[in-house]
């Protein structure tokens, strides 16, 4: 069974979804895919260990802390490619950036190729099911343009300002 619950954070309503022990999702209400990895049957329980874990952690970074990916139990759903780009956003520190061209670098060089789709990894990027958390709000393009955010480029902007980055 999966499980829902909002949490309502200075961008609006969000989304977390569960698989009963794991956070799944975390979604911008109006979000570019929403819910696209989440099963048909979704059943809304606001009283879950990992949901109380996951909204005192967004509280934690919305007041400008800077609380540790690893502190939350991640299980994002997504094919091994998707789920490779993701854990290079874990890595990209608070308050720093990443080109989308860095990210297709690290991951030919994981694949022991010489170059890799910066569209590829833009897709993977995009469909994050994990905002904020998975920061893939810190991928800009390569001329340090803040391009594309599946929550829009205004939000985008408003959490690398939080960050202060901008």
């Amino acid at each position: 069974m999966h499980y829902s619950t909002t949490y309502q954070s200075p961008l609006g309503v969000m989304t977390l979804a569960s698989d009963g022990e794991n956070l799944i999702g975390l979604w911008l209400e109006g979000q570019k895919y929403f819910g696209a990895t989440l099963p048909k049957e979704v059943e809304e329980k606001n009283n879950m260990p990992i949901f109380d874990k996951t909204k005192k952690w967004l509280d934690r970074y919305f007041a400008g802390k800077k609380p540790a990916i690893s502190e939350l139990s991640l299980a994002p759903i997504g094919s091994e490619f998707r789920q490779e780009v993701w854990q290079i956003l874990c890595e990209i520190p608070y308050g720093k950036t990443i080109t989308y061209g860095e990210i297709a670098k690290k991951m030919a060089a994981k694949a022991n190729k010489s170059s890799m789709s910066s569209q590829a990894v833009g897709g993977a990027v995009g469909h994050n099911p994990i905002s904020i958390i998975i920061p893939c709000h810190r991928v800009i393009g390569s001329s340090g343009d803040l391009t594309g955010y599946a929550g829009g480029v205004d939000k985008k902007k408003t959490l690398l300002e939080l960050e202060g980055f901008l």
